[in-house]
């Protein structure tokens, strides 16, 4: 099925939707997306795997990146795509369909931008991390994600979302000793002393720092719990897993110390975590951005690939039409007039 990059922009969205790429399927789509954009001679395409990266060369002084993951979460008895009023219906729609139409749409419709442009679509954003596309072009061709400044056409319902939190997660273990159920004062129960971990929890107040001018809020939550050996033994271990969501003023190093020190008198070990990403706004293309796209700025309350772009020198924010909190959900959609609205808002950017 092919594209049709001149077609508008809601249109565009829908057969987009109707090429199914769940994550890990993304062939299709990738497949569809080349076609399109090798026909476009003012672009420089070039694909590795699912990942299509399309690239003006104008000698401008200035190069901006533009990026969409092509993945979804699996269907949900929510494809074909439907319209109902001015909501465009479909898995995907929000999370990121329309932001890689708005995308796709500018790649065609902009010969001549005023900065030079770097789209990237990419596969594998809803799974492990080691698939991402993003992380292994920025493992092995770094050079095609670099820029002075770039967006990620996350849902954001329009508005710009300043960089983005950091995550961790930790388990946190409380120690007993064993012993028969019916003699507990001969052992320890682990579960019981978890309680203490869950008081912590309780107690937690959020950070709330201002980084470049957003207010970040913080978060600290237990997401699973594992314990207990047999229905009469007094469990000699309970373990408590925690995530920590962090704000951009803390490096992944330092959310580790806080964690570690939050949990003192408990065994804590770093399970996994992502750095954070400051919003970067006060270098001069993304103020650029702001000023020309007129969009409210707001922090990221989450984790994404703008931190991928940070981890490289490059400044990113989060800037799409659809409505995050639809995202992965059965009745995920969009509203078309925001579509509309950040292709508005993207293109008189791209030609300020």
């Amino acid at each position: 099925m092919g594209l049709d990059l001149y077609s508008d922009v809601a249109d565009l969205t829908a057969a987009i939707v109707d090429i199914e790429s769940v994550s890990g399927a993304e062939k299709a789509l990738a497949d569809a997306v080349e076609d399109a954009l090798r026909a476009l001679p003012h672009l420089t395409v070039l694909r590795e795997g699912n990942n299509v990266v399309a690239r003006t060369e104008l000698g401008h002084g200035e190069r901006v990146v533009l990026a969409g993951h092509l993945d979804t979460v699996p269907l949900n008895g929510n494809l074909p795509s439907r319209v109902e009023g001015d909501r465009l219906y479909g898995c995907g729609t929000s999370d990121m369909k329309s932001g890689v139409a708005v995308a796709l749409k500018l790649a065609a419709a902009l010969p001549a931008p005023t900065r030079d442009i770097t789209y990237v679509f990419y596969e594998c954003e809803e799974i492990e991390a080691e698939r991402n596309g993003l992380t292994r072009l920025s493992a092995t061709r770094p050079e095609l994600l670099r820029g002075d400044f770039a967006v990620l056409m996350e849902p954001t319902g329009g508005l710009i979302e300043g960089g983005c939190q950091g995550t961790l997660r930790a388990e946190v273990t409380a120690r007993g000793e064993r012993a028969h159920s019916a003699r507990p004062w001969m052992g320890s129960n682990a579960i019981h002393t978890a309680g203490g971990i869950l008081d912590v929890l309780r107690a937690y107040e959020p950070s709330r720092p201002v980084v470049d001018g957003l207010e970040y809020r913080e978060a600290m939550n237990a997401v699973f719990v594992r314990g207990g050996v047999a229905g009469n033994v007094v469990p000699d271990e309970c373990v408590v897993t925690v995530n920590y969501r962090f704000a951009p003023d803390k490096s992944l190093a330092e959310a580790e110390e806080v964690t570690r020190a939050l949990f003192t008198g408990f065994d804590v070990r770093i399970i996994d975590g992502a750095a954070a990403a400051r919003p970067g706004l006060t270098h001069p293309a993304a103020e650029a951005f702001v000023a020309a796209t007129g969009a409210r700025v707001r922090a990221k309350l989450g984790w994404t690939d703008v931190a991928r772009f940070s981890e490289l020198g490059v400044p990113a924010v989060n800037f799409g039409p659809g409505e995050p909190t639809l995202a992965h959900t059965k009745d995920e959609y969009v509203e078309l007039p925001l579509i509309t609205d950040c292709e508005t808002r993207m293109r008189a950017w791209l030609t300020a």
